[in-house]
């Protein structure tokens, strides 16, 4: 099957440059509603759904190619590469920040620039690096999804997306949370916080935009910061927005910190 097909790609626009949406875990492409029309009228835009998010195809989905997210990378050159894609604009929001990296280390003519917001190369506090959890949280965090995966969506969306006083928010990504699979969650959340890649970073060529959000549970300040000073030509810039998902939160925030940069 065509990745076109078996990712959900949707494309709009009419712009002779391209600009890509990935979204995070627990999502789909719905969540940039609010944020890709605003680069209808100079760029095609492309959205996708991960296999195993969204209207994706899930008998495409693996338990071994996704264990990893260079399994989910490897989606996105395909995608890439079926629509002839070259010196796009990469817009990834969370676990698929790291996934853009990845592919544009593997195919470097696909990507231009980069715009991660949210990223972060790993979860887990290790020796000087502080990524936000302990071991110990995060193997809690899994455990407690594993054993009750609605309570735990029910229970984590609002913590996540932050903006307690715009409780719409938490109950749609909760209610996000609720639609996946629940043994496909459960699976991308372990390939998701499990992971570390603190060693790409230095290998990244293009430059990248880093939008870290003032106050994100999932990514705090001190990850931003290290990547900033891991990727060579980055540029970090700290939100007014708190919460993991300024897409949903703050769009107008989010459009006018990715419009900056892409005017640089």
């Amino acid at each position: 099957m065509s990745a076109i097909k078996r990712n959900n790609v949707v494309i709009n626009g009419n712009g002779e440059n391209v600009i890509m949406f990935a979204h995070g875990f627990g999502c789909d492409q719905n969540m940039w509603r609010y944020v890709y029309p605003a680069f209808q009228d100079n760029y095609t835009t492309v959205l996708f759904d991960h296999v195993g998010a969204g209207n994706s195809d899930l008998s495409a989905y693996s338990f071994q190619k996704y264990d990893e997210l260079e399994g989910y990378a490897e989606d996105i050159v395909e995608i890439a590469k079926e629509l002839n894609i070259k010196d796009a604009v990469f817009v990834g929001h969370s676990v698929s920040a790291i996934m853009g990296l990845i592919a544009a280390n593997k195919a470097p003519d696909i990507f231009k620039s980069l715009i991660l917001i949210g990223p972060s190369p790993s979860y887990i506090n290790q020796g000087d690096y502080i990524g936000g959890f302990s071991s110990s949280e995060i193997d809690e965090l899994l455990e407690s999804m594993n054993n009750n995966h609605l309570g735990w969506s029910m229970a984590m969306a609002p913590v996540i997306m932050g903006n307690p006083e715009r409780e719409e928010l938490g109950k749609e990504l909760a209610n996000s949370f609720c639609k996946t699979d629940p043994e496909i969650a459960k699976h991308f959340a372990k390939t998701t916080f499990l992971t570390d890649k603190r060693d790409i970073l230095q290998h990244t060529k293009v430059p990248v935009l880093i939008l870290q959000c003032s106050n994100d549970i999932i990514a705090p300040l001190e990850v931003g910061h290290y990547m900033h000073k891991q990727i060579k030509n980055s540029k970090l810039v700290v939100m007014k927005a708190t919460g993991h998902c300024p897409n949903l939160s703050a769009p107008e925030e989010t459009i006018a910190a990715i419009r900056s940069f892409l005017n640089d």
